[in-house]
């Protein structure tokens, strides 16, 4: 059974919820007749590509909250992915344009990377806060989870599987997927939302059951 699931590299609930997806396929006694496919979905594409921006301020204009507020969400995130055991740093962190990171992956899953390149994101994004939104950064991260960093590069300096990202976004548009994560099981269920392991526990098994 294939499982796909699209997320973004700078959504905390994504990381999150592959998390906790994992933690449910690790227990689940057909695991090993389960594929992952990581799909790649866009929050904010409005954002330039190539330039990392501070982004506290950038989402209290979008949402019209304080700083301070977006501060304190940002600490409650913290704390709610510790109880995962994810060491998230979100305070002051930066932020930008995904849809270069997210060529990078389809170039991972080319070489048959892609699960290590999506986890090496995360946590290059969430844990060490290191930037996703310029060719140099990408190919450091990317060479960390095991591709070539000249080949990376190489990609990032033309269009490379620039259609693959943009036939994702609108597959999960297609399904009416407005936000991330978003799991399909088998083509046919779909699961919204970083939800409890027990919940994606029971999707897996009504999925192998139909």
């Amino acid at each position: 059974m294939r499982v796909d699931i699209w997320s973004d590299v700078i959504c905390p609930w994504c990381y999150l919820g592959k998390r906790r997806f994992e933690r449910a396929l690790a227990g689940f006694d057909r695991r090993d007749e389960v594929e992952v496919v990581y799909r790649s979905f866009e929050l904010d594409p409005r954002l330039p590509r190539g330039e990392a921006q501070r982004k506290v301020p950038l989402l209290a204009a979008k949402f019209g909250r304080s700083e301070a507020e977006v501060r304190e969400m940002d600490a409650q995130m913290e704390q709610l992915a510790a109880a995962d055991g994810l060491e998230y740093h979100l305070v002051d962190g930066l932020i930008g344009n995904t849809f270069d990171a997210h060529r990078v992956l389809h170039l991972a899953k080319e070489r048959g990377v892609q699960a290590a390149a999506t986890e090496q994101f995360f946590q290059a994004y969430f844990t060490d806060q290191r930037s996703l939104f310029d060719e140099d950064s990408l190919a450091d991260v990317a060479a960390d989870a095991g591709l070539s960093r000249d080949e990376v590069l190489n990609v990032l300096k033309d269009d490379a599987y620039a259609d693959d990202v943009r036939a994702d976004v609108a597959e999960a548009r297609a399904l009416g997927a407005n936000g991330v994560p978003f799991f399909v099981l088998d083509n046919r269920y779909g699961v919204s939302g970083a939800q409890p392991t027990e919940t994606f526990t029971t999707a897996l098994a009504k999925a192998f059951e139909g």
